[in-house]
């Protein structure tokens, strides 16, 4: 796969990285439901060995049990893939998660613990929230960076106005948003933006946690575990439901042109934007990274990106 560099940085990453959100598994508010460990393992292997150089991840996903999985997948792996991980979300006394942007340096070493590592290759902010704290903890970012216990520091979910904001404190090497065919929030103004400051972007659920894979079923749907996050999110309710179905079977029709998913076109479709850098590709084991590495190379033509931008504007949009 070829890399591109990440921001202001000296990270030169493949155009997609697996997510370690649902191998996070756990008894909390945004779980995927059960989720084996040798499984997690597993699937950080194959995607390392085909060619992924990069990992993301945060201290919410699994209550901390993300971050100590993939510690304890590249134990010993020769080629280390850069770590990326996040900070400001926690769990209360009731299991809810919480915005807190006070505690960041206790934060990094309970996260450079649980990956075993002595520095993070890239920190990142996961919610500016609350936003008034969100300058006091981008300085402690910056003092974290100048530490050595972080390379670099970056921010999620941020808008344009906050991008700027924490800018005039320490540059910003990247930015996390969401950004799939269903969720085109950012197309406006964030990612323009990046683009012309030099700032990575990152995106988050490009096949939209699973509706765009091509795989997804009503079946499949109505039998989430009651813990799968998923149950109650409103893409996966109708009427959205069958609209994003539609979808996912329309980008599979243009993918089995060239003998590749939906999954993998949904990747493809939001890398086709030049202010994204790369895309963050979930994986629960090692079949399911197969079934999505060809996001890493498969690209859309000019032609087929106006397709799926027609059906967008009058199915989606």
């Amino acid at each position: 796969m070829e890399k591109k560099r990440l921001g202001n940085s000296d990270l030169e990453i493949t155009p997609i990285g697996l997510g370690a959100w649902a191998i996070g598994g756990g008894e909390w508010a945004y779980s995927w439901g059960p989720q084996d460990d040798s499984d997690s393992i597993a699937a950080i292997h194959k995607a390392i060995d085909l060619g992924m150089n990069w990992i993301d991840t945060a201290p919410i996903y699994g209550l901390g049990h993300s971050e100590e999985v993939v510690a304890k997948a590249l134990k010993g792996v020769a080629r280390r893939p850069y770590v990326f991980t996040k900070l400001g979300l926690k769990a209360n006394e009731k299991n809810e998660v919480v915005n807190d942007l006070k505690s960041v340096r206790q934060e990094c070493e309970d996260s450079l613990r649980r990956l075993q590592t002595d520095v993070i290759d890239l920190y990142q902010m996961h919610w500016p929230k609350p936003d008034e704290d969100i300058e006091e903890a981008w300085g402690v970012m910056a003092e974290l960076q100048k530490e050595g216990k972080v390379r670099w520091i970056a921010a999620s979910n941020f808008s344009v106005s906050q991008l700027e904001r924490v800018s005039k404190i320490a540059p910003v090497t990247a930015n996390q948003p969401p950004y799939s065919m269903i969720n085109r929030v950012v197309e406006d103004e964030v990612l323009p933006y990046c683009l012309k400051n030099g700032i990575g972007t990152l995106n988050y659920a490009p096949m939209h946690s699973g509706l765009l894979t091509g795989a997804m079923t009503k079946e499949r749907v109505a039998a989430f575990p009651e813990d799968d996050f998923r149950k109650r999110a409103k893409n996966y309710q109708e009427p959205l439901l069958s609209r994003n179905l539609a979808l996912a079977k329309f980008i599979g029709e243009i993918g089995a042109r060239h003998g590749v998913s939906a999954g993998v076109v949904a990747i493809a479709w939001t890398l086709h934007n030049p202010a994204v850098t790369g895309a963050i590709v979930g994986g629960r084991n090692a079949k399911q990274v197969e079934g999505v590495i060809a996001g890493g190379s498969f690209r859309l033509t000019d032609a087929e990106y106006a397709e799926i931008g027609e059906y967008l504007k009058e199915k989606v949009s």
